[in-house]
Protein backbone atom coordinates (compact mmCIF):
# COMPACT_ATOMS: atom_id res chain seq x y z
CA UNK A 1 0.00 0.00 0.00
CA UNK A 2 1.49 3.03 -1.30
CA UNK A 3 0.60 5.81 1.55
CA UNK A 4 3.50 8.08 2.50
CA UNK A 5 5.12 8.20 5.89
CA UNK A 6 3.64 11.12 7.08
CA UNK A 7 0.30 10.62 5.75
CA UNK A 8 0.12 7.52 7.46
CA UNK A 9 1.62 8.58 10.96
CA UNK A 10 -1.04 11.64 10.92
CA UNK A 11 -3.68 9.15 10.18
CA UNK A 12 -2.56 6.90 12.90
CA UNK A 13 -2.44 9.11 15.63
CA UNK A 14 -5.85 10.78 14.44
CA UNK A 15 -7.62 7.28 14.34
CA UNK A 16 -6.49 6.26 17.75
CA UNK A 17 -7.88 9.39 18.89
CA UNK A 18 -10.98 9.00 17.59
CA UNK A 19 -11.05 5.58 19.09
CA UNK A 20 -10.36 6.25 22.67
CA UNK A 21 -12.34 9.02 22.66
CA UNK A 22 -15.41 7.52 20.80
CA UNK A 23 -14.79 4.35 23.80
CA UNK A 24 -14.33 7.08 26.58
CA UNK A 25 -17.52 9.31 25.74
CA UNK A 26 -19.77 6.27 25.69
CA UNK A 27 -18.34 4.44 28.86
CA UNK A 28 -18.46 8.22 30.79
CA UNK A 29 -22.44 8.44 29.15
CA UNK A 30 -23.30 5.26 30.61
CA UNK A 31 -22.01 5.98 33.64
CA UNK A 32 -23.74 9.14 33.96
CA UNK A 33 -27.14 7.53 35.05
CA UNK A 34 -30.53 9.03 33.50
CA UNK A 35 -30.04 12.19 35.60
CA UNK A 36 -27.98 12.88 32.81
CA UNK A 37 -28.07 14.14 29.06
CA UNK A 38 -27.79 10.57 26.94
CA UNK A 39 -26.74 8.41 30.41
CA UNK A 40 -27.31 5.72 31.70
CA UNK A 41 -29.18 2.56 29.94
CA UNK A 42 -30.68 4.38 27.12
CA UNK A 43 -27.18 5.97 25.97
CA UNK A 44 -27.22 3.41 22.83
CA UNK A 45 -30.26 4.69 21.69
CA UNK A 46 -29.03 8.40 20.61
CA UNK A 47 -27.40 9.46 17.24
CA UNK A 48 -24.73 10.21 18.99
CA UNK A 49 -23.39 7.23 20.49
CA UNK A 50 -24.40 5.30 17.56
CA UNK A 51 -22.49 7.59 15.05
CA UNK A 52 -19.70 7.86 17.22
CA UNK A 53 -19.64 3.75 17.56
CA UNK A 54 -19.95 3.59 13.87
CA UNK A 55 -17.04 6.09 13.35
CA UNK A 56 -14.85 4.12 15.45
CA UNK A 57 -15.36 1.10 14.27
CA UNK A 58 -14.82 2.97 10.59
CA UNK A 59 -11.50 3.56 12.00
CA UNK A 60 -10.58 0.20 13.37
CA UNK A 61 -11.06 -1.24 10.67
CA UNK A 62 -8.87 1.39 8.57
CA UNK A 63 -6.29 1.12 10.99
CA UNK A 64 -5.69 -2.60 10.91
CA UNK A 65 -5.86 -1.96 7.32
CA UNK A 66 -2.59 0.24 6.93
CA UNK A 67 -1.19 -1.88 9.85
CA UNK A 68 -1.12 -4.97 7.41
CA UNK A 69 0.07 -2.59 4.66
CA UNK A 70 -3.07 -3.96 2.70
CA UNK A 71 -5.24 -1.71 0.18
CA UNK A 72 -7.40 0.68 1.36
CA UNK A 73 -9.84 0.64 -1.22
CA UNK A 74 -13.06 2.53 -2.66
CA UNK A 75 -15.51 0.77 -0.42
CA UNK A 76 -13.97 1.65 2.74
CA UNK A 77 -13.29 4.86 1.50
CA UNK A 78 -17.32 5.70 0.84
CA UNK A 79 -17.83 4.00 4.22
CA UNK A 80 -15.82 6.44 5.87
CA UNK A 81 -17.11 9.25 3.73
CA UNK A 82 -20.62 8.25 5.22
CA UNK A 83 -18.91 8.17 8.66
CA UNK A 84 -17.38 10.95 8.98
CA UNK A 85 -20.63 13.12 7.81
CA UNK A 86 -22.24 11.20 10.41
CA UNK A 87 -20.40 12.45 12.87
CA UNK A 88 -19.87 15.95 11.44
CA UNK A 89 -23.85 16.33 12.13
CA UNK A 90 -23.02 14.77 15.79
CA UNK A 91 -21.25 17.58 16.18
CA UNK A 92 -23.09 20.32 14.18
CA UNK A 93 -26.38 19.57 15.90
CA UNK A 94 -24.87 19.73 19.46
CA UNK A 95 -23.06 22.56 19.34
CA UNK A 96 -25.28 24.56 17.15
CA UNK A 97 -28.63 23.50 18.35
CA UNK A 98 -28.47 21.18 21.25
CA UNK A 99 -26.03 23.15 23.53
CA UNK A 100 -27.55 26.74 23.46
CA UNK A 101 -31.13 24.99 25.02
CA UNK A 102 -28.71 23.17 27.67
CA UNK A 103 -26.12 25.77 28.75
CA UNK A 104 -23.35 25.31 30.60
CA UNK A 105 -24.55 21.35 31.56
CA UNK A 106 -24.00 21.00 28.27
CA UNK A 107 -19.73 20.68 28.47
CA UNK A 108 -19.18 17.93 30.52
CA UNK A 109 -16.30 16.12 29.72
CA UNK A 110 -18.33 12.83 27.99
CA UNK A 111 -20.29 15.57 25.46
CA UNK A 112 -16.98 16.65 24.36
CA UNK A 113 -15.25 13.63 23.67
CA UNK A 114 -18.33 12.38 22.14
CA UNK A 115 -20.18 15.89 19.77
CA UNK A 116 -16.46 17.60 19.48
CA UNK A 117 -13.14 16.01 19.92
CA UNK A 118 -14.26 13.00 17.81
CA UNK A 119 -16.06 14.80 15.26
CA UNK A 120 -12.95 16.85 15.06
CA UNK A 121 -10.71 14.26 15.17
CA UNK A 122 -12.63 11.73 11.94
CA UNK A 123 -12.79 15.02 10.13
CA UNK A 124 -9.23 15.67 9.85
CA UNK A 125 -8.51 11.81 9.30
CA UNK A 126 -10.34 11.95 6.23
CA UNK A 127 -8.99 15.12 4.96
CA UNK A 128 -5.27 13.11 5.92
CA UNK A 129 -6.23 9.82 4.33
CA UNK A 130 -8.40 11.01 1.26
CA UNK A 131 -5.94 11.99 -0.20
CA UNK A 132 -3.10 9.66 -0.15
CA UNK A 133 -5.08 6.31 -1.49
CA UNK A 134 -5.65 5.14 -4.56
CA UNK A 135 -9.67 5.61 -4.81
CA UNK A 136 -11.95 8.00 -5.71
CA UNK A 137 -15.32 8.64 -5.05
CA UNK A 138 -18.14 9.63 -7.51
CA UNK A 139 -20.01 12.99 -7.01
CA UNK A 140 -23.54 10.36 -7.44
CA UNK A 141 -22.20 8.68 -4.17
CA UNK A 142 -22.34 11.69 -1.72
CA UNK A 143 -26.10 10.15 -1.55
CA UNK A 144 -25.05 7.30 0.95
CA UNK A 145 -24.52 10.20 3.38
CA UNK A 146 -27.97 10.18 4.35
CA UNK A 147 -28.53 6.41 5.35
CA UNK A 148 -27.32 6.58 8.94
CA UNK A 149 -29.91 9.69 9.58
CA UNK A 150 -32.36 8.17 7.77
CA UNK A 151 -31.98 5.07 9.71
CA UNK A 152 -32.19 6.93 12.64
CA UNK A 153 -34.99 9.04 11.66
CA UNK A 154 -37.13 5.46 11.02
CA UNK A 155 -35.75 3.82 14.37
CA UNK A 156 -36.61 7.20 16.26
CA UNK A 157 -40.05 7.49 14.40
CA UNK A 158 -40.78 3.34 16.07
CA UNK A 159 -39.83 4.36 19.54
CA UNK A 160 -41.99 7.70 19.43
CA UNK A 161 -45.52 5.60 18.19
CA UNK A 162 -44.38 2.57 20.65
CA UNK A 163 -43.84 5.12 23.69
CA UNK A 164 -40.30 4.15 24.14
CA UNK A 165 -38.14 6.20 26.69
CA UNK A 166 -35.57 8.18 25.68
CA UNK A 167 -34.75 9.69 28.63
CA UNK A 168 -36.56 12.49 30.87
CA UNK A 169 -39.23 10.42 30.33
CA UNK A 170 -39.62 11.81 26.59
CA UNK A 171 -40.56 9.16 23.94
CA UNK A 172 -38.43 10.89 22.00
CA UNK A 173 -34.53 11.58 21.76
CA UNK A 174 -34.24 14.96 20.38
CA UNK A 175 -36.74 18.16 20.68
CA UNK A 176 -36.58 18.60 16.36
CA UNK A 177 -37.71 14.54 16.20
CA UNK A 178 -40.64 15.26 18.50
CA UNK A 179 -43.24 14.40 15.87
CA UNK A 180 -46.54 15.92 18.72
CA UNK A 181 -44.85 19.08 18.85
CA UNK A 182 -46.72 22.70 18.57
CA UNK A 183 -44.86 21.99 14.72
CA UNK A 184 -46.22 18.79 14.12
CA UNK A 185 -44.92 17.02 11.32
CA UNK A 186 -45.01 19.91 8.34
CA UNK A 187 -46.13 22.78 10.33
CA UNK A 188 -44.39 25.94 11.93
CA UNK A 189 -44.31 27.46 15.50
CA UNK A 190 -42.60 30.72 17.42
CA UNK A 191 -41.26 28.04 19.68
CA UNK A 192 -39.38 24.97 19.96
CA UNK A 193 -38.66 23.05 17.73
CA UNK A 194 -40.15 26.22 14.89
CA UNK A 195 -40.93 23.32 12.03
CA UNK A 196 -42.01 20.05 12.14
CA UNK A 197 -40.41 16.72 12.28
CA UNK A 198 -40.60 16.38 8.39
CA UNK A 199 -39.02 19.69 8.02
CA UNK A 200 -35.74 19.23 10.14
CA UNK A 201 -35.46 15.57 8.20
CA UNK A 202 -35.46 17.06 4.77
CA UNK A 203 -33.02 20.17 6.13
CA UNK A 204 -30.23 17.77 7.88
CA UNK A 205 -30.16 15.41 4.68
CA UNK A 206 -29.81 18.61 2.40
CA UNK A 207 -27.30 19.58 4.42
CA UNK A 208 -25.50 15.74 4.91
CA UNK A 209 -25.19 16.22 0.99
CA UNK A 210 -23.67 19.21 1.05
CA UNK A 211 -21.10 18.61 3.50
CA UNK A 212 -20.25 15.23 1.57
CA UNK A 213 -19.80 16.93 -1.53
CA UNK A 214 -17.76 19.64 0.24
CA UNK A 215 -15.42 17.06 1.79
CA UNK A 216 -15.10 15.29 -1.94
CA UNK A 217 -13.90 18.73 -3.18
CA UNK A 218 -11.47 19.75 -0.37
CA UNK A 219 -9.79 16.00 -1.21
CA UNK A 220 -10.13 16.32 -4.58
CA UNK A 221 -8.61 19.88 -4.25
CA UNK A 222 -5.38 18.67 -2.06
CA UNK A 223 -4.51 16.05 -4.38
CA UNK A 224 -4.46 18.55 -7.24
CA UNK A 225 -2.58 20.87 -5.20
CA UNK A 226 0.32 17.68 -4.61
CA UNK A 227 -0.13 16.78 -8.68
CA UNK A 228 0.72 20.35 -9.48
CA UNK A 229 4.13 20.38 -6.90
CA UNK A 230 4.79 17.00 -7.57
CA UNK A 231 5.02 18.12 -11.64
CA UNK A 232 6.53 21.23 -11.12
Amino acid sequence: MNIPAKCRTASYILKIIVIVSAVAGTLLSAAGGRHSFMGGNVVFMYFTIQSNILIAVICLIGLALMAANKKIGKVWYIIKLVGTVAITLTGVVFCFVLAPTMKTAAWSIQNILTHVVVPIASIADFFVIGPCIDAEIRKRSVFFVIIPPLLYAIYAGIGYVKGWQFGFGANYPYFFLNWGSPAGAFGFSDKLPFMGTGWWIIAIFIFLILVGLLYLAVVRGIRRRRAKKAAG
